[in-house]
């Protein structure tokens, strides 16, 4: 086994600045893991201080060889650093150590043994040692090492290059709502790959669970994954290799720069720790953009109880409509059919909020904290629960956003307080002290919070209420024109949440101005593409009629080409557009329950015929002031 074939560059580092053994050790260690062999660090680490504790392994002429066999291993690798001066590492003649390996074997076989022979028969060379000492880059570092083993074992036959199998880069992506960002970055990341000439494989994560999925092999043989999500994906499997997580977004707009980071190994080592997901890149997200990323984490699990549910009430109201059956407080239940749509909507929609807390529990703190978020958020829609200390006032959808975030991070406070227990009390940790405290405290929490989070849920949904027609219109336009602004980031993901949350709150119309707000900005891109096509490229003509189908759909995000290219013309038209709609809604009281669906749950929409007005009306301003705008474009 060639020493060469097992120390990687990102396993060496020239002239380290160390001043101690233990210093020596963390930075041994911490190339090791640069080099991707290693599957459990802290393992690994206990492993080398152990066999250091028998005996130092300083061997004396300046050389120090580490080593150990440890289940923290994957597969053999090596790490060597130089130290100018050398570091005190307990040699036997007394001289301190300026060459420095360090050995990491799995557990099966003595492969250890293999490599620490061969290190000790070519550093026996005081000639070879002064090239190593004297290397001035890790490629030349690596040549003196290459040309000493030709010269003493020459018949040795070196390991042929294998055809690398599999994908050199994978990806992930996702967005909350798991419908159009998703795939779009996917088509872009896999796009980039055909071009640069690198093969790719996407992992989509959307709305019907996630396709294309990434296999083991596949994996451990890829140079590196991309990341392209805003809501938690599983990560657990890709500890030890090269990753960037970073904003679905980016998979759309910046895919080449993202896989250049990756083949040029400007990406760090993931190490997974049972939490969200940990990488260079990710360590230096804002706090805000981790907190997005939950909360997303939430409402993408929560939606298709939202969507189902709602759309099974609606029916239910549609029903009882074209029965006749009088709109009296038993209205949605008055005959079989609809008592049955109503009744089965209604048990999706009791799952809503707990879904919701739970999910976002777990993007936090992963498996712990989902039995937190899920109790608390359940909680948080029961008030009669704790009637006899805090009355009965339920938190309803403010109490679930507390009950799923300080879920969640007190469950992380719980695991690091319980690192300091016996490794003998490991397995018992999450199937029993993290449940049951976990579950103690947050029942706790919310019987102090319920009161609180209630009476401001309360008074939220009574100011909706009492809104006269001119501030709904105004809200209306607000919102309506948000969906617009950045086409599925921030501010539409926020004013999408408000609508959610209105609907537990029995706030129809809020929901209909928002689904109406999305919808405009493809329509209205079309519309202006169609009749206004000197104003458009031959390209953005021929991809115009697809985003009447994406608006319809309510699939805000077919919009995001033309505004990636024209921001500063096509963005305010749309959001003027998206205003109009919103506020035309508000005004003809229009309601939805459903928070997705398009044109595919108009039947459903209350008072739809004016629905469709204001869908024709915003999308047709947008249009004329896009083209009004824009100027003509030369071919």
């Amino acid at each position: 086994m060639r020493i060469t074939d097992l120390l990687k560059k990102e396993s060496i580092e020239l002239n380290a600045a160390v001043s101690s053994k233990s210093e020596a050790i963390e930075k041994l260690i911490e190339l090791q893991i640069n080099g991707g062999c290693i599957s459990d660090a802290e393992m690994y680490k206990r492993d080398i201080l152990a066999r250091e504790a028998s005996a130092s392994t300083a061997v004396g002429d300046g050389i120090a060889i580490p080593h150990a066999k440890s289940d923290g291993v994957k597969e053999p690798s090596l790490a060597a650093i130089t130290v100018p001066g050398g570091v005190d590492y307990g040699a036997l003649d007394g001289n301190p150590s300026n060459l420095l390996f360090m050995i990491a074997a799995p557990n099966d076989g003595d492969v250890h043994l293999e490599v620490l022979s061969r290190l000790m028969t070519i550093l026996m060379d005081a000639d070879f040692r002064q090239k190593l000492l004297g290397a001035k880059t890790k490629e030349d570092f690596l040549a003196v090492i290459d040309a000493k083993e030709n010269e003493k074992y020459p018949d040795e036959p070196k390991a042929e290059e294998k055809p690398k199998t599999g994908y050199r880069i994978l990806a992930v992506t996702a967005c909350p709502t798991g419908i159009a960002h998703t795939y779009m970055a996917a088509e872009a990341l896999e796009r980039a790959g055909e071009k640069l000439g690198y093969s790719i494989k996407v992992e989509t994560n959307g709305s019907g669970g996630a396709k294309n999925v990434l296999t083991k092999e596949e994996i451990e043989a890829a140079d590196g994954i991309i990341i392209a999500a805003d809501k938690s994906v599983d990560m657990a499997r890709f500890d030890g290799k090269r990753l960037i997580s970073t904003k679905v977004s980016d998979g759309i707009k910046k895919p080449e720069e993202l896989i250049q980071k990756i083949v040029n190994g400007d990406a760090g080592i993931y190490k997974h720790s049972g939490e969200a997901a940990k990488s260079e890149s990710s360590e230096n997200e804002s706090f805000g953009r981790k907190i997005y990323k939950h909360l997303m984490n939430g409402v993408s699990n929560m939606l298709p109880f939202v969507v189902a549910g709602g759309i099974f009430i609606a029916i239910a109201f549609l029903i009882d409509t074209i029965a006749g059956a009088p709109q009296d407080a038993n209205f949605g239940t008055n005959t079989p059919a609809a008592a049955f749509f109503k009744t089965i909507g209604n048990y999706a929609f009791n799952f809503m909020i707990p879904i919701l807390a739970g999910y976002i529990g777990k993007s936090i703190a992963d498996r712990p904290g989902l039995l937190v978020g899920f109790v608390g958020g359940y909680l948080a829609t029961t008030g009669s629960t704790f009637t006899a200390i805090t009355g009965d006032i339920p938190s309803g959808f403010l109490g679930a956003l507390f009950a799923g975030f300080v879920g969640g991070y007190l469950m992380l406070g719980l695991e690091k307080l319980c690192d300091k227990m016996p490794k003998a009390l490991e397995g018992i940790k999450p199937v029993l002290i993290y449940p049951i405290v976990g579950l103690g405290l947050i029942a706790v929490i919310m019987c102090a919070v319920n009161p609180i989070m209630g009476m401001i849920n309360t008074g939220l949904t009574n100011l909706l209420n009492s809104m006269g027609s001119s501030s709904k219109v105004i809200l209306g336009c607000v919102l309506g024109g948000m969906m617009a602004i950045d086409m599925g980031g921030p501010f539409n993901k926020a004013a999408y949440v408000f609508g959610t949350a209105a609907i537990a709150s029995g706030n129809y119309d809020i929901m209909a101005a928002v689904m109406i707000g999305g919808m405009v900005p493809p329509i209205a891109i079309a519309l202006a593409a169609t009749f206004m096509k000197k104003k458009f490229t031959k390209a953005e003509r021929k991809s115009a009629p697809v985003n009447y189908i994406m608006g319809l759909s309510f699939i805000t995000e077919g919009a995001i080409p033309y505004a990636a290219s024209d921001p500063l013309r096509v963005i305010p038209s749309c959001v003027v557009g998206s205003a109009v709609a919103g506020g035309l809604s508000m005004l003809f009281k229009c309601t939805l329950m459903a928070p997705h669906g398009g044109i595919f749950v108009f039947a459903v929409v209350g008072n739809w015929p004016l629905y469709i007005v204001s869908l024709v009306a915003g999308a047709i301003v947008g249009a004329v002031m896009l083209g009004l705008l824009k100027k003509k474009v030369t071919e």
